[in-house]
């Protein structure tokens, strides 16, 4: 081959159109395992995420480092919960001066109560995480509107899977007789899933683990399940497991394995897998 036509092939494979080249992924920030996960369904391979929070972390009381001041200073996207679960991230994002889109996810999430304080988990009930996901998909496309197909594809695929998921929890829980129809958890992280799929959820702390339950607080809890009755009792897998393995010794209910609440870890490593372990959990322990 002529000298010139070779120099001109080389060329040719060198130079690529810079519409070809892959964009560099969107660094976004999540404060927790369960928003970065429902991030990452998302935004697919346009998002590059961490979570501040690791696995089987408790957002309740995480203290950031200064690590994670960098963290968020470096991102172009924050994904909070807000509904008062993470006010940390307040503090976090004025230290790191952080300027780039900051996302609520909960922000269309109709309040509810829960031991007298305003529930933050609202990712406990799926039809709310639909909202949850809308609000990723805006706050995402706002700041890459490149990918907005992208985004618009990915979340409408997810909510398809969350109506999967309501369905078959719904299915899972029917024949739970209402008598059975009561839980034990150490905090009440899951009053929106007792709400929508008809469980009550009783807890010694309450709607954070900041605060330790009393010794009275735990007496009156046991003496209530003495004279009504709790079809298991559940451990979470970012609490000590001490305070409610002392409430099954000492009111008989049985103890039905570890609940998932504000946190992935272990083989539960999406929302979606969180919650069907969750459900088949309490299906198995209550019928």
């Amino acid at each position: 081959m002529h000298r010139r036509a070779v120099l001109g092939l080389l060329a040719s494979t060198l130079f690529i159109p810079a519409a070809a080249a892959q964009p560099a992924p969107l660094e976004v920030t999540a404060s927790f395992t369960i928003l970065a996960d429902l991030v990452r369904q998302i935004g697919g391979e346009r998002v590059r995420v961490v979570s501040l929070v690791p696995e089987n972390g408790d957002a309740h009381v995480f203290e950031p480092k200064p690590s994670d001041v960098a963290t968020v200073a470096r991102a172009r996207v924050l994904v909070v919960n807000g509904l008062g679960f993470d006010r940390w991230t307040e503090r976090l994002s004025t230290a790191a001066k952080f300027s780039g889109e900051r996302i609520v996810a909960a922000q269309g999430v109709k309040p509810t109560l829960a031991s007298g304080r305003r529930d933050s988990h609202a990712w406990q009930n799926p039809v709310d995480v639909k909202l949850y996901v809308a609000a990723i998909r805006d706050g995402l496309t706002k700041a890459d509107p490149e990918g907005r197909g992208v985004y618009a594809r990915r979340a409408e695929s997810y909510l398809a899977e969350l109506d999967a998921l309501d369905a078959e929890i719904r299915a899972l829980l029917a024949p739970i007789p209402a008598e059975r129809r009561r839980i034990v958890t150490a905090h009440d992280a899951f009053g929106r899933f007792g709400e929508a799929y008809g469980i009550a959820f009783l807890a010694p702390q309450g709607v954070s683990t900041e605060a330790q339950a009393s010794a009275k607080d735990v007496a009156a809890l046991i003496t209530q399940l003495r004279r009504q009755k709790a079809g298991a009792v559940f451990l979470e897998n970012m609490t000590d497991p001490r305070m409610v393995e002392r409430i099954a010794q000492e009111t008989g209910a049985k103890v039905g394995g570890t609940l998932y609440g504000d946190a992935l870890g272990g083989s539960v490593t999406t929302y979606l897998d969180m919650m069907r372990h969750n459900a088949r959990a309490i299906a198995g322990a209550l019928k």
